[in-house]
């Protein structure tokens, strides 16, 4: 079958390997459709120290069962499913109490494990999930990214009426802030960069600050009525905002870090005590596919606004070596086989 995998950094091709059999436990997955993400784009270019190599990358898959097991139950061959890629130990301590997205052994397709840029995908039963027939096939994988924004959104405990800062508008940022809108909350959009925060005005965001063009802090002070943000959703991983964070949040406010950073950065942490913050990580999510299936499926969260462009199979290692070039280009892009 045929695969897009990664040989070593910079070099990214379709790739003929055995066609994947169905393995215990499992089911076998003809695969539809997946997601391009930032994570992939990294392991192209060498920069995410959790990647080894040669790999297929890929890990918003989406695809039909084209085989189970005999004593199959939940799932029949035909179903429309997208698979949850984190692939959990179910033994270690933060299994134990529920935060398998944290597993300690925890390994993530396209990132620890074969990924699912492939013709057929044999993954745990446990780990997939039923798709609305009214979601197109190019639009599924979407789901995926969409849970690691409404998990940020939960961690930094979100409710109607609070205002949330959300820093990048990238495509987790922009469905933090449609997540946010689903609750009730207020978004309002911090980036530098004038378009994308266009596009969050377009999909109900009523604020958005522009920090190199204006004090954000005091832009935030005058929306919240001087209260500033209850909640604050990092999603740029860029140094300037998570310490900014910081600044935008209320006293006694929340902050969840979604954004991978580069590196260490320094913190004020003074100020966490001062304003008895509550600063939590944010990474992948637990238990949220169905609900983001069904924000997708009954349009409360536009991704289809978020799809820079579909792909071929075929195309996939070309367009990946292009946003890897030119990222100021893409805001997403998925592929269908």
């Amino acid at each position: 079958m045929k695969t897009v995998c990664l040989k070593q950094p910079g070099d990214i091709s379709l790739v003929d390997v055995p066609e994947q059999r169905r393995e215990p436990e499992q089911v076998l997955i003809k695969v539809r459709s997946a997601g391009i993400c930032g994570s992939d784009i990294g392991a192209y270019k060498g920069v995410n120290p959790l990647v080894s190599y040669p790999r297929v990358i890929g890990h918003e898959i989406a695809g039909e069962v084209v085989e189970v097991a005999d004593d199959e139950q939940e799932f029949k061959v035909g179903d429309r499913v997208i698979l949850e890629p984190y692939v959990y130990c179910g033994k270690c301590y933060p299994c134990s109490i529920g935060h398998t997205n944290c597993c300690e052994n925890l390994t993530v397709r396209g990132v620890h494990i074969e990924g699912g840029m492939a013709e057929y995908v044999s993954h745990p039963r446990h780990l997939l999930h039923k798709v609305p027939a009214g979601i197109p096939w190019h639009l599924v994988p979407m789901a995926e990214p969409l849970v690691i924004a409404m998990h940020a959104v939960q961690q930094a405990e979100v409710a109607a009426g609070q205002h949330v800062v959300v820093t990048g508008a990238g495509q987790i940022g922009l469905l933090a802030a449609q997540y946010a809108l689903t609750l009730g909350a207020v978004p309002i959009v911090v980036d530098p960069v004038d378009e994308r925060l266009a596009l969050a005005r377009s999909l109900g965001v009523a604020h958005t600050v522009n920090p190199a063009g204006a004090d954000a802090v005091a832009g935030i002070l005058s929306i919240t009525g001087g209260r500033m943000a209850e909640a604050v959703i990092e999603c740029s991983g860029d140094a300037r905002a998570i310490r900014g964070a910081v600044d935008y949040v209320s006293y006694a406010g929340h902050i969840a870090l979604v954004g991978w950073p580069k590196g260490d950065i320094p913190m004020p942490t003074a100020l966490f005590t001062k304003k008895e913050l509550t600063v939590r990580g944010s990474r992948n999510s637990v238990g949220q596919f169905p609900e983001s299936l069904r924000l997708i499926a009954e349009g409360k969260v536009n991704v289809e606004a978020l799809l820079t462009k579909t792909v071929s199979m075929d195309e996939t290692p070309a367009i990946v070596a292009d946003i890897a070039a030119h990222p100021e280009k893409y805001l997403k892009v998925t592929c269908v086989l």
